[in-house]
């Protein structure tokens, strides 16, 4: 499997003849104001969707002006913070002599007489070699960033020019409309001007392709475990290390830096298309990432101090403001590449991953620990007395405050009360760990097979942490990453060679048009499907060309939800058409969907989601609803006493989102515009939905259509993953115990 060769759909030509270098080229005769022939299609819908998304032309142009002020004053400020400050005097550990002035006030030391004068500052900058040498290097990346923002503002203007005169969206409408709309619009243009001139009509997925053609590879390195990012620490165990200075790094090494394994934006270099001098290609890869690593260390210094000005300038203040932001957490960067999707979007990931980070918090906090409970209280108690202590001393003579350290004592005495009191548990919160994390994989589609039936576990715990970090965490992680970086790509990195040059073999396929990309950006379940995930007879990949996680299936339900236009290949069609299927199979063995909204508020409360919004209170119902009927609780509908399963739960409601007649379908589409087109595969049938709204939650009906439209595919996809985990759960574990038997003496 190793060896296989690299793939070809269709005969592939280079998108463009060489020579030309522009972003876009203008074709006045004929097609006045058009774009014919497009260089570098890649960077031009990159570059079209960050304008989208970052809100236009001048949004974005501020944004990098005061990157580069921000740099400025980084480095300006800290040299004046080094070179011109008497801390001598600042410290009153030197007298000043104000024998010149009667003043009274004049006894005190003030500011200007901590600062230097602006000669003796310049002298000392001048004796400091140090200084002169890291001045010079910052200049040069500035000029550098200067010169780049120039041509992205030339880029960005052409970008607002065809957003205006081609797409026809002014720049005060541009918050106005979505992506999917934007994105239509360019599918239009291309039939008229042909901006791609290898393919008559352009597709979604082509768009998705040359977006995401980098972080797809990413992502599938992550899915396999290619990447060198876990390891194993004395006395921590197994801890998941990825930052954003290591993530660069994996990107210059194999895709655009010297060396790399692409030649070009779009296509991976011939040579590495070939099995038989593979050996040779991972030595030299090996070199370049040794290279690449020593550079790295080389440059570590200046880094490091550069982490550390620029977190301490970014996060002091909200740690004196707000001390407990350091308990806040955040979804890791290891945890966005392991929950993306192929072929998804960086805003459609940010939403998706926003909607899951209350239940996901919720969840890392039904874990308390009892000794540390009693220590945190303890402490609290400790600190807030002499607090309050001197906070009535203050009160009653303000004189106090001029005592050395006294401020310090107050505000080091309130950071500590308000981390001891995030480790003292809500008494009055019951959690039910398993049910919230059904709830965090309705909304991030992804969960080792393990973590079923074990939520209450601490190991459970300790791995949704590696996807869910502190802020501290990320913070000291980030830190530490010029550190650690360079130890990483020589000594753990380089060993995988091999591997990465089969793999980039194994796992691109050249799409005419497009360009070279990872074949599971494909999302072919033919090629990359698992059996295990509902594509059993569907699929001939082996395990090793197989997704793990059921990533593909996952993947192509998304794109397909997100993307209701697109016209998915016959494989793929044919395992929409076998889940469809299969949820109106169980579906027909269900309580119906009016039976799950009825419950929906006191399942949505025993979830702790008291403010939750329609979507979320419908995967509340049917996570929950299996327990109610278990317990033996009363239901309001009488009519149903029969237990059920969630993934019964969640075909019920499945089928009253699939169209299943013909007069509902013509409804849908007198009520949504063009803009919106139903998919072919999941034409919306949402009576049940639409009646529930009406009646339970009328703040939906004053947003706006295409709000509504995205929250119902959340909720439709969100229902799929839960769905297709507990078919994938009731497969795997039966083949869990007969190997289990099978061991067994």
């Amino acid at each position: 499997e190793r060896y296989q060769e690299y793939q070809r759909i269709e005969d592939y030509e280079e998108d463009s003849p060489p020579g030309e270098e522009d972003l876009l080229v203008h074709v006045p005769e004929g097609l006045k104001d058009s774009w014919h022939h497009i260089k570098n299609l890649d960077n031009f819908f990159t570059t079209i969707y960050h304008f989208h998304q970052k809100y236009g032309f001048s949004c974005m142009m501020l944004s990098e002006f005061f990157e580069l002020v921000q740099f400025l004053f980084v480095v300006t400020f800290t040299t004046f913070l080094f070179t011109c400050v008497e801390y001598d005097v600042l410290f009153a550990n030197k007298f000043v002599n104000h024998t010149h002035s009667s003043s009274p006030e004049r006894s005190k030391v003030t500011l200007p007489d901590a600062i230097l004068p602006t000669e003796q500052c310049c002298n000392r900058i001048q004796e400091s070699g140090w200084i002169i040498f890291l001045l010079i290097m910052a200049a040069v990346f500035w000029l550098y960033r200067l010169v780049k923002v120039i041509c992205n503002l030339l880029s960005y203007w052409e970008i607002r020019t065809f957003y205006i005169k081609a797409l026809k969206i002014p720049t005060v409408d541009l918050c106005n409309f979505t992506w999917q709309e934007v994105q239509g619009r360019l599918i239009s243009i291309q039939r008229e001007q042909q901006m791609c001139i290898h393919k008559k009509e352009l597709t979604e997925l082509d768009i998705y392709h040359r977006i995401l053609r980098f972080k797809n590879y990413m992502v599938a390195m992550v899915n396999k475990s290619l990447l060198p990012v876990r390891f194993h620490v004395p006395f921590l165990g197994e801890v998941v290390f990825l930052t954003q200075g290591l993530k660069y790094n994996f990107e210059l090494i194999f895709f655009w830096g010297p060396g790399s394994l692409f030649q070009n934006k779009w296509n991976l270099h011939p040579k590495y298309k070939r099995a038989g001098n593979r050996l040779e290609l991972a030595q030299q890869l090996s070199r370049m990432i040794f290279l690449i690593g020593l550079a790295n260390l080389l440059f570590c210094p200046f880094i490091l101090v550069w982490q550390i000005l620029y977190a301490f300038f970014s996060y002091t203040e909200i740690i004196k403001r707000e001390p407990g932001s350091l308990g806040a957490r955040r979804w890791s960067l290891y945890g966005r590449f392991y929950l993306r999707h192929f072929n998804e979007l960086d805003h459609e990931l940010q939403v998706r991953l926003g909607r899951g980070y209350k239940p996901a918090t919720k969840y890392m906090n039904s874990f308390t620990s009892p000794l540390l409970a009693v220590i945190a209280k303890n402490v609290a108690f400790f600190s807030g007395s002499i607090l309050a202590v001197l906070i009535s001393l203050t009160v009653y003579d303000e004189d106090v405050l001029t005592v050395q350290h006294i401020l310090t004592a107050i505000t080091v005495l309130g950071i500590v009360i308000t981390i001891a009191r995030s480790f003292i548990p809500d008494e009055h919160l019951v959690w039910c760990p398993e049910q919230l994390l059904q709830y965090v994989l309705a909304h991030i589609h992804y969960m080792p097979n393990h973590w079923k039936g074990n939520a209450n576990k601490s190991e459970t715990r300790d791995e949704m942490a590696q996807l869910f970090q502190y802020k501290a965490v990320f913070i000291l992680e980030e830190l530490l990453s010029p550190i650690i970086t360079p130890f990483i790509l020589i000594f753990c990195l380089r060993n995988k060679s091999l591997e990465i040059i089969d793999f980039f073999r194994n796992f691109s396929v050249e799409v005419v048009g497009v360009g070279d990309i990872c074949s599971f950006a494909q999302m072919d379940i033919r090629k990359h499907g698992n059996p295990q995930w509902l594509s059993e007879g569907q699929t001939e990949a082996s395990v090793y060309q197989q997704a793990e996680n059921g990533k593909t299936e996952l993947s192509l339900m998304h794109f397909t939800i997100t993307n209701p236009r697109w016209q998915p290949p016959q494989e793929s069609s044919v395992f929409i058409s076998h889940l469809k299927e299969k949820v109106q199979h169980d579906a027909a063995n269900a309580p119906p969907a009016q039976h799950f909204l009825s419950e929906a508020p006191l399942c949505s409360s025993l979830l702790s989601n008291e403010s939750a919004t329609m979507p979320d209170n419908l995967l509340a119902s049917v996570l929950i609803h299996p327990i109610l009927t278990a317990s033996g609780l009363p239901s309001r509908d009488r009519r149903f006493v029969q237990p059920s399963s969630t993934a019964s739960a969640a075909a019920s409601v499945l089928a009253s989102l699939c169209s299943s007649q013909l007069a509902t379908r013509t409804r849908s589409h007198a009520h949504v515009t063009s803009n919106y087109p139903e998919s072919p595969m999941y034409c919306s049938d949402r009576t049940v939905i639409e009646e529930s709204m009406s009646a339970s939650d009328s703040r939906i009906r004053s947003v706006n259509r295409s709000a509504i439209l995205s929250e119902f595919a959340s909720a439709e996809m969100s229902l799929h993953a839960i769905y297709m985990h507990e078919l994938h759960q009731q497969q795997f574990q039966p083949r869990r115990a007969v190997g289990m038997v099978g061991q067994a003496p």
